[in-house]
């Protein structure tokens, strides 16, 4: 099966000393397209020197929830800059997070709305985290509004979690979804059936590296090698049979050919 993983942090510090060698891995494995976003000033910068030696790669610029009081103008001013780089197909990882609340929930739609302008002027798609406190949707919610409110924003739903409504007005939205290992904890049973009915052209797998290790994959430091395992549990909820060779294959050229349509396809590389 064809694989890509669409969101994997591989410049941050648990990566330091091995990074070329995780990413051989997981060619090795068959992934043949991941993406590795921002979260803040540094972490932007540092995917994009990433992509620049390693062509296959792409990157994606933006300040997530938990830095949303942290960043400073001049920063902001300098993603901007980064933004308009070819290597970067996305804006993000940004979003909204109610759950830990590491930023003032004002810094954080602040940052959202900064964020999403950013991806409608470049003309990328938006990379959103999303999450609320157990048993709580307002976060999903407040996230939903702000993508109405922005025309012409294209969005993705990374590591989606919430109920199966709300990933329906997202969809309706015309908005991508990205699954992760976030998929096999207790209490994010609603993905399984967002991920059966999610149209192939606008679904995704990701690892999340460093984060949310599927069952059976590494522990302690997710990899994009681990991919496999998601990509492997989502083909079973949509009714792939593994064993049947062609309908495997089928199933990772759709993974390939969601991923390039939305981030590769209008940008020469």
């Amino acid at each position: 099966m064809r694989l890509i993983d669409s969101h994997c942090h591989l410049q941050a510090d648990r990566f330091a000393n091995d990074a070329d060698a995780v990413i051989g891995a997981a060619r090795a494995a068959g992934v043949e397209r991941m993406l590795v976003p921002g979260w803040n000033a540094w972490s932007s910068t540092a995917a994009v020197a990433l992509v620049r030696r390693h062509g296959w790669l792409d990157a994606a610029v933006g300040v997530h929830p938990h830095d949303a009081a942290k960043v400073t103008d001049t920063e902001l001013a300098g993603l901007v800059v980064e933004a308009g780089d070819p290597r970067v197909v996305a804006i993000g990882e940004t979003g909204l997070d109610f759950d830990r609340a590491f930023s003032p929930i004002h810094d954080q739609l602040v940052n959202l709305r900064r964020n999403l302008r950013l991806a409608v002027e470049t003309d990328k798609p938006a990379i959103l985290h999303c999450r609320s406190r157990a048993g709580e949707r307002d976060a999903q919610e407040a996230l939903l509004a702000e993508v109405r409110a922005m025309p012409g924003v294209r969005v993705v739903i990374h590591s989606f979690s919430g109920p199966s409504d709300y990933a329906a007005a997202m969809l309706d939205l015309g908005a991508a979804i990205s699954i992760s290992g976030l998929a096999f904890r207790a209490g994010e049973e609603a993905t399984a059936g967002v991920a059966a009915v999610t149209p192939a052209d606008r679904l995704l797998v990701e690892t999340d590296a460093p984060f949310l290790s599927p069952p059976g994959g590494p522990r302690g430091r997710n990899e994009p090698a681990a991919v496999r395992i998601t990509a492997a549990w989502v083909a079973r909820v949509r009714g792939v049979d593994a064993s049947d060779a062609t309908a495997s294959d089928r199933f990772g050229d759709d993974l390939v050919a969601a991923y390039d349509g939305l981030f590769r396809s209008r940008w020469e590389r």
